[in-house]
């Protein structure tokens, strides 16, 4: 777990317990200047667990009195923080037993409620989505090959890659559409997850990231020859694409050589670019890296399965 610290102290008591924190848990501390600096660097995602000691720890502690020991945790990520802060806990209650008394004051921040479900639901609509845009896009033409019409089309008046365009694109905006009632009925029906951001950025965001997804299913739809072969490549793909975005293990705990391939996938900068808006409230300029991320990774994808399709026409 990355952690970060402000120590206004000037003491030894504070690097004592810093000096418990080590591997295999922790990675060594980070020191931050002010409490902003340590804030931004939670919200940037640099580091899960702020620690900051006071002016006044070091006298607290000195003298018998409770020394509060602030922690702020990123609760955007729950089972990990509060996993950390229960670590912290026992460090700090080993330490102090002998001394004096460190009481630990957290605060949550993105999540007051520490409320997982909010985080699950989202994560779990954007895998539905990515699945769901990758099996139409390919079905819409693999249908063609099994319903015997692919001949037809291709006898058709029209430029091939006109069709393989409006094939797609169809296929984009009916689920478009279903991101709409998914979005309605689920995420801020059932589970009244807050939108702390721009809506339209959301959407955005989601229709650039379709194209990724779209560019998969025409891979997908060139290699495969009937809906059954669709299906298994598509779950095939499906995995390491939501390992590696981070939905399941944090990208930061993982291995660095699976932290570099995380880079290629585009669930990536989709989930976190849609925690961002959701969670955080990130301004839209701020959020330029996810849309980087998704519109360049989104560009080749969508390339490279129009041109693999193409070669059928």
């Amino acid at each position: 777990v990355k952690i970060g610290y402000v120590d206004d102290t000037g003491c030894g008591i504070s690097q004592k317990i810093l000096s418990r924190l080590h591997k295999p848990e922790f990675l060594p501390p980070r020191r931050f200047k002010s409490q902003e600096a340590l804030s931004r660097a939670i919200f940037d995602k640099e580091i899960l667990v702020g620690i900051l000691f006071d002016q006044d720890f070091e006298k607290d502690f000195r003298q018998g009195k409770k020394a509060q020991l602030n922690l702020l945790l990123d609760a955007t990520a729950a089972s990990q923080s509060f996993t950390t802060l229960g670590y912290l806990q026992n460090i700090v209650m080993d330490f102090s037993r002998p001394n004096f008394p460190v009481v630990i004051k957290s605060h949550k921040l993105f999540n007051q409620n520490a409320d997982n479900h909010s985080f699950m639901a989202l994560t779990e609509m954007l895998s539905v989505i990515t699945l769901l845009i990758v099996i139409l896009t390919a079905v819409v033409f693999v249908r063609e090959k099994e319903e015997g019409t692919w001949d037809i089309m291709l006898l058709m008046p029209v430029n091939p890659k006109l069709i393989i365009l409006a094939k797609s694109l169809s296929q984009v905006m009916i689920v478009m559409a279903g991101v709409l009632l998914a979005l309605g009925f689920v995420i801020f029906g059932a589970f009244d997850t807050p939108m702390n951001g721009s809506f339209w950025a959301f959407m955005l965001l989601t229709f650039f990231y379709s194209f990724s997804s779209a560019g998969i299913g025409l891979f997908v739809a060139a290699v495969s020859k009937s809906t059954m072969q669709v299906a298994q490549l598509s779950i095939v793909i499906m995995m390491p694409l939501i390992f590696l975005s981070g939905a399941w293990t944090p990208i930061y705990a993982m291995h660095p050589v699976l932290q570099f391939l995380s880079l290629f996938s585009p669930l990536r900068y989709y989930i976190e670019g849609s925690e961002s808006i959701f969670f955080r409230g990130t301004d839209l300029i701020d959020l330029w890296p996810y849309f980087g991320g998704v519109l360049l990774l989104g560009v080749l994808l969508y390339w490279y399965g129009f041109r693999k399709i193409g070669k059928l026409f």
